[in-house]
C-alpha cells in the first residue's frame, strides 16, 4: 500500500477550541488546540529512560533529577510535535478513509503479532483497548505521511565542501588503535565432565601443528568460535583480553602462537597482518558522514516545520 495514501477533500475542516485559555487542570502537562497531553502519557513516555538513569545515577540523587527533568521535557516536546502534526492533518483538509485505517491495522497485525488472537493477548496484557491500538496506528501512520509529505520528500545535497569541513572538525572520532588480524583457534572451558578438557586438547593440538598439521585444519576441525571471516578478523590490539594481546605483539605476519591459556578458554592465535594506529582516510568515512550530515538536516527541516506549526496553533 502507497505509504502516502491521503486523501485530500475539499475545504478546511476547522476544530473550534473547546478549552479556556486558563491554567491547564490537574493531571494535565500540555494543551495542543483541542487535544491535552496529560502527565500519566509524558510518564510513560519517560518510563524506559528513568530504570537506565535510576541504575547509572543510583548514588547521585541530585545528576538524577537533572536527567529525569531533561528526559521529562524532551519527551513532552515528542508528544506536542505529535499533536501539532495531527491538528494540522484535521485543519488541512485531509481525510483518511476508514476503509483505508482498517487496511494499514491489518497489515500491523499480520507484521507484527501474525493474528488477532496473538494482537488480542498482547494487549490484555498491557492493558490497552482494541480501539486504542487502531487509534494509534492511525495517528501514526498520518504523522510518518505529513513527515514524507513536508521532510523526507525534499532532495538533500550535501556538499564535498561540508563533508570535507565535518571531517577535519572531527578528525579524533575517525582514528584507529593499533590493528591486527587474527585467525584463532579457540577452546572453551566446562565445568561439563562429559566434554574435553580444553588444556588437554590444546595439547593434542599444539603437537598436531608441530608435526605439520595446518592452522586452517586445526580451526576448522577444534575451534568453538566461528569466525567471520575465513581469511581471518581486524581487532583493535585495546579491545583484546591482554593475554592476546600480549601474545599477538610477539607475532610477525605468517607465525602463530603456542597454546594460550587463560580462566576461560584456550586459544592459539595467527597473525595475518597488522596495521599501526591511524586515521581513517576520508574515503573511507565519507558515506558514515554524508549520512551524518543528512540526518541532521532532517532534522532541523523537521525542527523548522514544528515551529511553524507551534505559530499558528494554539499551544498552553
Amino acid at each position: 500500500m502507497n505509504t502516502l495514501r491521503v486523501v485530500l477533500t475539499s475545504g478546511l475542516v476547522l476544530a473550534s477550541l473547546s478549552l479556556v485559555q486558563g491554567d491547564p487542570p490537574n493531571g494535565i502537562s500540555a494543551v495542543v488546540h483541542d487535544s491535552v497531553i496529560t502527565f500519566d502519557e509524558v510518564d510513560f513516555a519517560t518510563a524506559q529512560t528513568a530504570e537506565v538513569l535510576s541504575r547509572q545515577f543510583q548514588n547521585k540523587p541530585d545528576q538524577f533529577q537533572k536527567k529525569m527533568s531533561e528526559a521529562r521535557s524532551d519527551n513532552l516536546d515528542k508528544l506536542l510535535a505529535r499533536q501539532l502534526i495531527l491538528h494540522d492533518f484535521k485543519v488541512a483538509g485531509y481525510n483518511l478513509p476508514e476503509s483505508v485505517v482498517d487496511e494499514i491495522v491489518q497489515e500491523r497485525i499480520r507484521a507484527r503479532y501474525g493474528d488477532r488472537r496473538t494482537l488480542t493477548m498482547t494487549l490484555q496484557h498491557e492493558g490497552m483497548t482494541y480501539e486504542k491500538f487502531r487509534q494509534q496506528v492511525r495517528d501514526q501512520f498520518i504523522i510518518e505521511a505529513l513527515r514524507q509529505k513536508n521532510i523526507s520528500s525534499e532532495k538533500i545535497i550535501i556538499s564535498p565542501h561540508k563533508i570535507e569541513s565535518y571531517y577535519q572538525e572531527h578528525k579524533d572520532d575517525f582514528k584507529m588503535e593499533n590493528e591486527v588480524k587474527l585467525r584463532m583457534i579457540v577452546l572453551n572451558k566446562s565445568i561439563d565432565p562429559d566434554k574435553p578438557d580444553a588444556r588437554k586438547l590444546g595439547e593434542e593440538i599444539a603437537a598436531k601443528l608441530k608435526e605439520g598439521a595446518t592452522f586452517e585444519e586445526m580451526a576448522t576441525i577444534y575451534s568453538q568460535r566461528a569466525q567471520k571471516n575465513a581469511g581471518g578478523e581486524w581487532f583493535e590490539t585495546s579491545k583484546l583480553r591482554k593475554e592476546l594481546a600480549e601474545a599477538s605483539a610477539k607475532l610477525k605476519a605468517g607465525e602463530q602462537s603456542e597454546l594460550i591459556d587463560t580462566p576461560e578458554a584456550c586459544y592459539f592465535l595467527r597473525v595475518e597482518e597488522s596495521r599501526p594506529a591511524r586515521f581513517k582516510s576520508l574515503t573511507e568515512v565519507r558515506p558514515d558522514i554524508e549520512k551524518d550530515l543528512e540526518t541532521q538536516e532532517r532534522a532541523r527541516l523537521e525542527k523548522q516545520w514544528i515551529e511553524r506549526l507551534r505559530k499558528k496553533t494554539f499551544i498552553r
